[in-house]
């Protein structure tokens, strides 16, 4: 696991200003949607920001420990229900669960704010809600929402989500969004240099930096991912992967590791990755259309080994016909 040096690293200055302003005004709104990419620091800005709400309400002076164990009275954090049951039961299929493309918020959950809010607050005159992965919010959770948004509270509601545009239009309509902009090459080598021990890093991650931080998009949560996914890949793996594969034996046995024994979320990271190293390799726009379908294939689940087999055999065929 690679450790940050310091807290909050993923904390963008702009939004961090807007709320400040927000707080020092007291001029709280009942909705935010905090709306950005995987790893850009939505949850760890809205902890902060909630922890800052309940200082000005409250003496108490152990609320940012209160907040981060999930133990204030006036603080209700609503998750997908596979992420709730996989932390309760503390499964070594931790991770698999979370990734299984099966979490839901359901309706009882949201019933369960209702309830929240109906009870008097105990350290606070606000009482927060957070929502992780709002999207993920079923049809009769999210009309149970809305109600419960259209109702005078003394609440504070903050989604968390990385696909506004599953959300309802009514329930974006009554909260103020607050934007979480991708990262440029520039500010996540400023993150790489300032808030992480570089002298931790293998000498596969630095060999592929500068990759590795180009597929993460403007994530600097992504980046930590595909680091720790390429660290842990063996030298037979990487080595292969550094170029189009021609070899139809060394293909299929690939294919067999990557399948075997890495998640889905992982291949999907490594194809990220690899699209990179290839397009900088030969510059050919049909190997990243084939990837991309790849991808497409194991979001789908569909016999990912398969996928991978079927995928290297076209491009390594597409790389023969561009030699003839």
């Amino acid at each position: 696991m690679i450790e940050v040096n310091k807290n909050n690293f993923l904390f963008h200055e702009d939004v961090n200003t807007y709320l400040q302003s927000i707080i020092k005004n007291k001029s709280f709104a009942n909705g935010y949607i905090f709306y950005g990419a995987e790893g850009v620091g939505k949850k760890q800005t809205a902890l902060k920001f909630i922890k800052e709400v309940f200082k000005q309400f409250s003496r108490n002076e152990n609320i940012e420990e209160r907040i981060s164990n999930n133990n204030h009275p006036d603080f209700l954090i609503i998750e997908p229900t596979s992420l709730s049951e996989a932390k309760r039961s503390k499964s070594s299929d931790f991770e698999k669960k979370i990734k299984s493309g099966s979490e839901i918020i359901k309706i009882s959950q949201v019933r369960n704010i209702k309830t929240f809010l109906g009870q008097k607050s105990i350290d606070s005159e606000k009482k927060i809600v957070l929502i992780i992965d709002a999207h993920l919010l079923n049809e009769a959770a999210s009309n149970c929402l809305l109600k419960t948004l259209e109702e005078p509270s003394n609440g504070i509601f903050i989604l968390l989500t990385t696909k506004l545009n599953l959300l309802l239009d009514t329930i974006i309509s009554r909260c103020q969004i607050v934007r979480f902009p991708a990262f440029s090459s520039k500010q996540i080598n400023t993150i790489l240099k300032d808030y992480l021990d570089l002298s931790k890093f293998n000498r596969k991650a630095k060999l592929k930096l500068e990759d590795l931080i180009n597929s993460a998009n403007g994530s600097p949560g992504q980046l930590l991912t595909n680091i720790e996914i390429w660290n842990e890949l063996s030298d037979e793996i990487t080595n292969k992967l550094d170029s189009p594969i021609k070899n139809s034996m060394e293909l299929l046995e690939i294919s067999k590791i990557i399948s075997e024994q890495l998640e889905i979320y992982q291949q999907i990271c490594l194809v990220n990755l690899i699209q990179i190293i290839w397009w900088r390799k030969t510059k050919n726009i049909n190997i990243l259309k084939k990837l991309e379908n790849l991808k497409s294939h194991l979001r789908k689940k569909i016999q990912p080994r398969l996928a991978w087999e079927i995928t290297l055999l076209k491009i390594s065929m597409e790389d023969l016909c561009n030699l003839i």
